[in-house]
């Protein structure tokens, strides 16, 4: 089984084109026009164990809002349709992230009930040119268009940095978890209804 998916995207403000691979090694190849969505999305691929290939390009000259919120809906439509029918999957992933003086934790659930929760607050509004904002911005979007349920909580932290970076690795990690095969249900869906 083949759980890959790619997305084109094109709008007045911006054009992407990706490609998700679940079950990949790690690989990235990132051209975002956004630095910052450059970095956290390589962390993210590598603790994910996925393949990801964007590229994007969006009027960062206004801002970098609309180009981090297209790439989450691009990333959540991908893992969506990666993912089928979600036959055999776990379902549920939970991660806790220590970076340095924060601790990020993350839960999902692969649901088809999408809903997003962020609990905590950075203390800057700006990391280098990017405004902390839009993390909401990316992480509700992919939310709502992978229709998963996530909870993002930052439990405590002093550099923004270190935040937003445990947030995308704790991502990683628990949808790595959340999407992993189960061998004991056989290809079976994961829930009591007959569907998700």
């Amino acid at each position: 089984m083949t759980r890959t998916a790619s997305i084109e995207r094109n709008t007045k403000e911006t054009q992407i084109s990706l490609a998700f691979n679940v079950d990949g090694t790690g690989q990235s190849s990132l051209k975002t026009s956004v630095p910052f969505m450059d970095h956290m999305l390589d962390l993210f691929t590598k603790h994910g164990q996925f393949d990801l290939t964007i590229e994007a390009n969006g009027d960062i000259e206004i801002d970098d809002h609309h180009t981090t919120e297209d790439i989450g809906i691009c990333l959540g439509q991908a893992l969506r349709e990666a993912l089928g029918d979600k036959r055999g999957i776990k379902r549920y992933g939970n991660a806790f992230v220590p970076m340095d003086e924060a601790l990020a934790q993350v839960v999902v659930d692969l649901s088809n009930r999408p809903h997003f929760e962020l609990k905590g607050d950075f203390p800057s509004k700006r990391v280098g040119t990017f405004d902390t904002e839009n993390v909401h911005e990316f992480l509700w979007k992919f939310a709502l268009e992978a229709r998963i349920n996530l909870h993002v909580i930052i439990h405590y932290g002093q550099n923004t940095h270190h935040m937003i970076e445990g947030i995308f690795k704790a991502l990683a990690r628990a949808l790595d978890e959340a999407t992993m095969i189960d061998p004991r249900i056989e290809g079976v869906l994961p829930s009591t209804k007959g569907m998700l």
